[in-house]
């Protein structure tokens, strides 16, 4: 199998990282982070005129039609540089449920503002002691005339805080934890109540609460009653961008790393010429490389049209990652010393992206289990 990059995927790969690298060194982060949004708008604006907000849906969306390499691209670029802005919520999670779930209508009335930067969409499902069981919607829908009245809540919905609409699981039949009975919808932000928050990574999230909020019927997402295949497929999309953008992220810690080792002096002489300490950052190096093995593979599965061997896989790669990326920024923290826990070093920062990554969607301990009862290993 080839591996090697496309001119085209090279090209796209080469103007990401040069846009990030001119545009958003740590100390420009640090501001975006205390700034009232979190994140930068100028940013996003060339985001869009970038073409990246549109990359992976089809050109009849007035997408670029782009596939999973280029996804994993563009979240290891992300993941280098720590950014803040909500790519994943929007544009993965948010993008996927319309370009998997909506009609050619629903996707001619949201995508355009999605890809043009005009609008930002956010995706609500997890609820609290759902723990992570997909199923789990306590969200009530109910049906009044040719519209959904929607009540309950949501929590930690990542970007949600600054979203203009927000993709909510609600259920309409059954009980809180049957398969059956879940439907989308597209809630403008204005009519729900939120409570947005930095999280320990320093990302944006929120926590909702719909009270009868009402939703025309025909911005119901999918199939009703039917939803939870298209919300396994979401939170699949999901994961293997995840997993992209922590090989990002603890190939950037391992670089600091190295380049801190190169410089800080201890008896004399600077700690990179110390063998065992080169060894643990060579064992750094061997980690990252084999996660970028599971990134390829969980990208190029997760459009896999069936979604037994789908979860399988991610499932396989999210459990790698979350090994991998403990490992990588421990050994990136401990290298540091005392200073690597600091605000102001940049290793402590990618040490929490890699943990917030770990537990979103299942953390490794979840996932080993998910793999285990499929009965087969990758």
């Amino acid at each position: 199998m080839n591996f090697d990059l496309t001119p085209d995927q090279e090209m796209l790969q080469q103007s990401v990282q040069r846009l990030l690298d001119d545009t958003y060194d740590f100390e420009q982060r640090k501001a975006h982070l205390l700034s009232s949004q979190g994140w930068s708008t100028e940013l996003w604006r060339q985001f869009a005129d970038m073409g990246l907000l549109g990359l992976p849906f089809a050109e009849a969306d007035g997408g670029f039609g782009g596939g999973a390499v280029d996804i994993m691209l563009t979240m290891e670029s992300l993941g280098r540089a720590l950014s803040l802005e909500p790519y994943f919520s929007a544009v993965i999670l948010a993008g996927t449920a319309l370009k998997r779930g909506a009609d050619a209508g629903q996707r001619g009335r949201w995508m355009p503002a999605l890809i043009e930067g005009r609008e930002r969409y956010a995706f609500g499902h997890v609820e609290r002691s759902a723990r992570y069981d997909l199923a789990h919607v306590r969200t009530r829908a109910r049906r009044d005339g040719s519209s959904w009245r929607i009540s309950g809540g949501k929590d930690f919905v990542l970007h949600g805080d600054s979203a203009d609409k927000i993709i909510v699981s609600a259920r309409h039949a059954g009980a809180d934890t049957d398969r059956e009975g879940i439907s989308l919808f597209m809630v403008d932000a204005a009519a729900i109540r939120r409570r947005g928050y930095r999280t320990q990574d320093g990302t944006r999230a929120a926590d909702l609460l719909f009270d009868d909020v009402l939703v025309p019927d025909g911005d119901r997402i999918g199939e009703a009653g039917a939803a939870l295949s298209l919300i396994d497929a979401v939170v699949d999309t999901g994961i293997a961008a995840l997993v992209a953008e922590a090989v990002g992220v603890m190939e950037r810690a391992h670089q600091i790393t190295i380049d801190y080792m190169k410089i800080r002096k201890q008896f004399g002489t600077t700690i990179g010429s110390f063998q065992a300490l080169q060894h643990r950052a060579v064992d750094m190096l061997v980690m990252i490389e084999q996660a970028r093995s599971m990134a390829m593979y969980a990208g190029m599965m997760s459009e896999q049209a069936d979604p037994s061997q789908r979860r399988q896989a991610v499932a396989a790669a999210k459990f790698f990652i979350g090994r991998a990326g403990k490992f990588v920024g421990e050994q990136a923290v401990q290298l540091h010393g005392g200073i690597g826990v600091t605000e102001e070093c940049a290793v402590g920062h990618y040490f929490r992206r890699l943990t917030m990554i770990d537990v979103l969607f299942g953390d490794s301990s979840h996932h080993l289990t998910q793999v285990a009862r499929g009965g087969v290993l990758p």
